[in-house]
This record gives C-alpha cells, structure tokens and sequence, in this order.
C-alpha cells in the first residue's frame, strides 16, 4: 500500500513539474516524507528529477534569460550544503514542519499580492536564492521562494517556466553531491528512484502536453494552486492518514 501512494504520488508530482516548471518537489518531497522520511525523500526526488528533466533543462537554456537565472542560480547553489547538513542534523519531525511553514510563508507572500515592476535589486535576488538554496539542500523545495519572488513580477509565463527549469538543473549538481558526501544516497534511495522514476516521467510528459494550451491566468492559478496544495498536505499533523 505504501509503494502504491508513493508511485501516485510521483506520477501527480511529475505533472506539476512539467506544466509548471517548479513545484513537484512541494508535493514530492512532504508526501514521501510521510511514507518514508525526509532522508529518503530528498535524495530519491533529486535522482529522478535531475535524470528525467534533462531534456527540457536542455531546451529551457535557450529560451531563459540568463541575467536573472546565473546570480540566482549562484546563491541558491551557494547555500544548499547548508540545506544538506539541517537534512542530516536536524530531527525529521522538526524539519518537516519548518517546511510546512516555509511552502505557507510562500503562498501568503503570493496572497498579499506584493508586486514588483522592472528588473529587481541584485540583493534580493541572492537573498531569495539563499533561502532557496537551505529549503532545497534540506527538502528540495527551493522552488518556494524562487516561484513566489518571479510570480510577483512581470515576466511571461513561458520565461519564468524557462528560468525555473534552467535554475533547478543548474542546481541539481551541487545538491547531488552534496547529498552523496553526506551519505543519503543508499541502495534503499536507488531502489525507490528505480519504482517511482517512471511514474515521474509519464507525469511530466501529461503535465507539458498541459502547458501548451495554458493561459498567462490560468498558469498563475495553477501555480498559486500548486503550492496551497503542498502547504495543506506537507504537515507531519496528517501522518497517521497517510500511513
């Protein structure tokens, strides 16, 4: 029963990633944590992730704007071990509600309706890209902060999608190894990677054909959806449900 709600949960996560370009891991990373725990979770969801985006990260290079993902990609690379080492020192019970808080934090930034015009300030982009850095190093939800501060602004859908992507792969090589300097890369971790990879990909195939036909609108809401989504469920209150 366990191995089938994570396969669920890895195929709905796999839509999200390829309609939005970010937020799977808000799903992902809590509702496996539940199943599991975070030391498995993080590492498992970065092990697919990173093999089965490949492709898009590819065409996402092209098309990102580079002034806004290189400073953002660099303070969020810069503060991910610091991320690794919470996952590692930190009780899990503890770490798992510090990232409900933070995906809440999130989506009551996005409710304020706080928005910003033109190009933003150099500091808050790294500011931003270090909290995402310890949110993905400890969760894989560097997605968070880096969806709420770009949704505030004025960019079109099709570029923040492409400067999330292009963040996320840029970033993905850090975390990998800093996740394999700690130890959270097992045989236990390889073994889920091999059960839940394939659901993930067929998702992310679903949610891409998806995104073709989304509105400027409609891509926010879901958006905005996705991370309500990820603050409702993420909290370790809902356990006992899910085992």
């Amino acid at each position: 029963m366990t191995l089938a709600l994570a396969i669920a949960i890895a195929l709905l996560s796999g839509v999200v990633r390829g309609f939005s370009g970010f937020g799977s891991a808000l799903i992902f990373v809590p509702l496996i944590s539940a199943l599991y725990d975070p030391a498995r979770a993080t590492p498992t969801f970065c092990l697919i992730d990173a093999a089965l985006m490949a492709p898009m990260a590819l065409r996402a290079f092209g098309r990102c704007h580079w002034a806004e993902v290189a400073p953002m990609a660099l303070a969020t690379a810069a503060f991910t071990p610091l991320g690794v080492y919470a996952l590692v020192a930190v009780d899990p019970v503890t770490l798992r509600w510090a990232i409900a808080l933070a995906v809440a934090a999130t989506l009551a930034l996005l409710a304020s309706g706080l928005r910003y015009r033109g190009r933003p300030p150099a500091a808050a982009t790294l500011a931003v890209g270090a909290a995402a850095g310890v949110l993905g190093g400890s969760a894989q939800i560097s997605g968070a902060p880096i969806a709420a501060y770009w949704l505030a602004g004025p960019g079109e859908r099709g570029i923040i999608r492409a400067n999330m992507i292009a963040v996320f792969a840029l970033v993905s090589f850090v975390t990998f190894g800093s996740l394999l300097w700690a130890g959270l890369v097992t045989t236990e971790v390889l073994w889920l990677c091999l059960w839940l990879g394939p659901a993930y990909g067929i998702g992310i195939f679903l949610g891409a054909r998806r995104f073709l036909g989304a509105t400027e609108a409609g891509y926010r809401r879901a958006a905005y959806a996705v991370i309500l989504l990820a603050a409702a469920l993420s909290a370790p209150v809902w356990d006992a449900a899910w085992r």
